[in-house]
């Protein structure tokens, strides 16, 4: 396995891993485009793929306009490797030591992801929309985690 930053090449592979999920499925697969997924990578943030013999099997994606964590998603068969704290921990790695303070994301409730969350230490702060928890990280709390500041500036 081979963890490195995505580019706008990794975009047909990221939406094959985003629609082989069987927890917070997109309702219209639609929803996210190709050139959503290139303005998240190119402008707006940065993002992460997990790949295995050249085929991406995970990713992340990071928001500076919003603040947010905006994608971490895994085809389902990699799950329980550690693939998913990987590429959080690096995006929350590379988030903070850029000097933002604060990041949240939004996930539906009762799914292997809202425990994912909690396990790496995000506090639940209230509803995002109408169906989703909202959790929040600051860079504190992710200081405390790690236990140490070499990766901030």
């Amino acid at each position: 396995m081979r963890y490195r930053e995505a580019n706008i090449e990794d975009i047909k592979q990221i939406q094959v891993v985003r629609h082989s999920v069987k927890e917070n499925v997109l309702s219209n697969p639609e929803r996210v485009t190709d050139a959503d997924c290139e303005e998240f990578l190119t402008k707006r943030g940065k993002g992460w793929v997990c790949e295995m013999e050249d085929l991406v099997i995970g990713f992340a994606i990071a928001d500076l306009k919003e603040d947010n964590i905006w994608a971490l998603f895994l085809k389902p068969e990699f799950e329980g490797r550690g693939i998913g704290r990987q590429l959080h921990d690096l995006m929350l790695d590379w988030y903070f030591s850029i000097g933002k303070e604060n990041v949240w994301l939004g996930t539906s409730p009762n799914t292997r992801a809202e425990n994912f969350y909690r396990k790496m230490g995000w506090t639940q702060t209230g509803r995002h929309g109408e169906s989703e928890i909202r959790f929040e990280m600051t860079r504190e709390d992710w200081l405390k985690k790690k236990g140490s500041t070499h990766f901030l500036k």
